[in-house]
């Protein structure tokens, strides 16, 4: 499974802690930045280019991190197809994927301790999307587009 990762310089810590975890459980992983915790950069333009990496099939799923989470998801979501899902907890990123086929998830560096934030990537990668009943949904949120 191929994991796309992107944060700003806030989630530039969380991002690298991330990406280490990954590469240590086997996944391949794509970083597109940024590569400084010190230079202030737009959550924006890593938020979107990660949701692209989704959206051209060369990734399965991917993380994404500014401070709160909260900027980077809108970001990201502003792009047809993508469902970013912001998580604080392990029950929302099981929900996210199962109930909602979330392929970003997006997380705060500033929020959420490192191992912590580990767990909800590692629930998230783990779940699968229930489809049924929850497909209608998703149907209706890609035909909910301006």
């Amino acid at each position: 499974m191929k994991i796309v990762l992107g944060s700003d310089h806030a989630g530039f810590e969380l991002k690298e802690a991330i990406k280490s975890y990954l590469e240590e459980k086997n996944y391949a992983v794509i970083d597109v930045g940024t590569d400084s915790g010190t230079v202030s950069v737009s959550y924006v333009e890593y938020g979107q280019l990660a949701a692209d990496e989704i959206i051209a099939k060369r990734a399965d799923l991917g993380i994404i991190v500014c401070g709160s989470g909260i900027g980077i998801s809108i970001a990201a979501n502003k792009k047809a197809g993508i469902r970013a899902a912001l998580c604080t907890n392990s029950f929302m990123a099981d929900m996210a994927r199962r109930h909602n086929n979330a392929n970003l998830l997006a997380l705060g560096g500033r929020v959420l301790a490192k191992q912590y934030a580990l767990t909800i990537v590692e629930t998230f990668l783990n779940s699968k999307f229930e489809g049924g009943r929850h497909q209608k949904r998703i149907d209706s949120l890609e035909d909910f587009r301006y």
